[in-house]
């Protein structure tokens, strides 16, 4: 979509002859959440004044122009410009990608950041990708069990509680300790709570805040026994039919750099929740190394081998991958 402006080269805009490609960008965040005011939006007006005007990217929060488990594919097929999504929302289409989020492999959302796009940058993941123009990985912080009524202070304290699971990764792990995982989309997640579809939730802390989940919930265990991984790309013909000039902004403003971006205001976004719900008086139990915990370890080197056993079962070198993320996480360890 194309159209012109009437603004003169002297107020800093395109002139009439010079065209104005129009980008629609999709993602499930609500508009008023850090990923759009302090991430989104500000991507937005770098590439529309780098561009002196010449892109203009039009922003569609809360899933308002595709659903968020097939954003990626809606990209891919031109239904939108540009989308973010989790890896998570669309079971078995990125299983590489989706090895970061096994625990231990993360502590922060700017780890998983820089992991998630060191592994791109390598080639590692990078075939999952192929029918789209990634523009850049993020990554959330560490995923957080947060309960309406009943705390969880070991994998037994799950047996026969409902918990909503973002991706296959955090599912092989709750089946692993006893509970039932449930696939829901976050946008249903307050009134599931609300009605008690689900007995809680695994998310970071972060997008729990946003979507204001922490109203709700009264019990947390802070335990990195997953991450969560996040794309933003492109549709690939949009992408290579822009001028040389454009793509170039484009990729000035895509991969790390926006990848530490966004981890810096996750971490920020996971502290400023987590201390607004401690004040309010709720419970906070906390579990920092679970892999070297009695209880805990167990049920998630299950679930982490379950996981790496069903990419491997699918053709894939999953071990060598694995292999490749711890080292990903060492390197971008803060």
């Amino acid at each position: 979509m194309s159209g012109c402006s009437n603004k003169s080269e002297n107020e800093g805009s395109v002139t009439s002859e010079q065209e104005v490609t129009t980008l629609r960008f999709s993602h499930f965040w609500p508009a008023t959440s850090a990923m759009q005011t302090d991430v989104f939006e500000p991507w937005v007006k770098k590439l529309e004044t780098e561009s002196n005007g010449r892109l203009e990217v039009q922003i569609f929060p809360s899933a308002t122009l595709s659903k968020p488990d097939v954003t990626y594919d809606a990209a891919a097929k031109g239904t939108i410009d540009i989308g973010s999504q989790l890896q998570g929302y669309t079971a078995g289409r990125f299983p590489l990608s989706q090895i970061a989020e096994l625990p231990g492999l993360s502590n922060s959302a700017g780890q998983m950041s820089c992991m998630l796009q060191k592994l791109y940058d390598d080639g590692d993941i990078s075939s999952e990708y192929e029918d789209t123009h990634l523009l850049f990985m993020m990554g959330a912080g560490p995923g957080v069990l947060h309960t309406v009524d009943k705390p969880i202070r070991t994998p037994e304290d799950m047996k026969g509680m409902r918990i909503r699971k973002p991706s296959a990764v955090a599912g092989d792990i709750i089946e692993a300790a006893g509970g039932s995982s449930v696939g829901l989309p976050a946008n249903d997640l307050y009134t599931s709570l609300q009605r008690g579809v689900i007995d809680g939730l695994s998310m970071p802390w972060s997008p729990t805040g946003d979507f204001k989940l922490t109203e709700i919930t009264n019990a947390h265990t802070n335990i990195p026994f997953y991450s969560t991984g996040i794309l933003v790309t492109m549709n690939k013909d949009r992408y290579e039919g822009l001028p040389d000039d454009l793509k170039k902004i484009i990729d000035d403003n895509s991969g790390k750099v926006m990848a530490d971006i966004a981890g810096e205001m996750f971490d920020k976004e996971d502290a400023r929740f987590m201390e607004a719900s401690r004040a309010k008086g709720d419970i906070m139990i906390d579990i920092p190394d679970p892999l070297n915990d009695p209880a805990w370890k167990g049920p998630l080197l299950k679930g982490s081998q379950n996981y790496v056993n069903d990419v491997n079962a699918l053709g894939l070198d999953g071990d060598a991958v694995y292999e490749k993320a711890k080292a990903a996480s060492a390197s971008c360890k803060a």
